[in-house]
């Protein structure tokens, strides 16, 4: 449906409902505007006045339908405040898909006797400051951001595979916690050919919770992006890449 923004977000559920549509506006977008699933995959919904596309299960398309699945693995994990990062990761080598050439970290924080995670922010406000309208305009630009960067980064290959890595707040998790359509993974950080450059995309906050997005990509299709659009110094920080992951897919799927 949708995704409509609440005049109040005054519950848990409230805020986790609106964490969910925007992950899945933000991974559709993704997906839609670097090329990797045909317009079938697609329908078209509206955030607020922006006009996005959203990934659907696509019987011609089973790259669709098996991301629509982790998606599900992720909701799951989300609902349960395990979820720390999800990491969507573009690679062009099926036998390695530990060397990409493009990489989506989504961040969570929970806060309300969740685990919290401190992203930094200089002028992060207070949880008990968080408004619907705070909530609504860095929604709105988190995804008009999305939307200028993955269309003035240059194409992918044309034949690339995706996977997804979940890590989670190891002290509230339970070890042998799987999510829907996620297995243990190998304790191995993913690599970049190419060098890398670093990306903070923007932060979305709730009164219960936090997501941020972060890119890294080959420094080479950075070129046509008009540095502009990130704020100052934001490209100062590398996102650490190689970071643990306990579960990934069950199985990666060709795109």
């Amino acid at each position: 449906s949708a995704v409509v923004f609440p005049k109040k977000i005054a519950t848990e559920q409230q805020s986790l409902m609106l964490v969910k549509r925007l992950l899945a506006v933000s991974v559709s977008c993704i997906t839609y505007l670097r090329g990797i699933f045909p317009e079938s995959a697609y329908g078209t919904r509206y955030m607020d006045d922006v006009c996005v596309k959203i990934l659907r299960e696509d019987k011609n398309c089973p790259g669709s339908t098996q991301l629509v699945k982790w998606m599900l693995g992720c909701y799951d994990a989300l609902q349960k405040k395990y979820l720390r990062q999800i990491v969507l990761a573009v690679y062009t080598q099926p036998e390695d898909p530990q060397t990409v050439t493009e990489c989506y970290h989504f961040k969570f924080k929970y806060t309300h006797n969740g685990p919290l995670l401190d992203f930094g922010s200089k002028d992060k406000k207070s949880d008990a400051t968080i408004t619907c309208a705070d909530t609504k305009r860095a929604s709105i630009l988190l995804i008009r951001k999305i939307y200028i960067l993955m269309q003035n980064l240059s194409p992918l290959p044309s034949d690339v595979c995706l996977t997804m890595k979940l890590l989670y707040y190891d002290e509230v998790t339970p070890p042998d916690y799987q999510p829907p359509g996620f297995k243990e993974a190998e304790d191995r950080g993913l690599m970049f050919n190419e060098e890398p450059m670093y990306l903070n995309v923007g932060e979305v906050p709730t009164p219960f919770h936090m997501l941020k997005l972060k890119i890294t990509t080959e420094k080479q299709r950075m070129e046509n992006v008009d540095k502009s659009i990130l704020k100052q110094g934001e490209t100062a920080e590398p996102l650490q890449v190689c970071g643990v992951s306990r579960h990934h897919p069950a199985e990666s799927q060709d795109m």
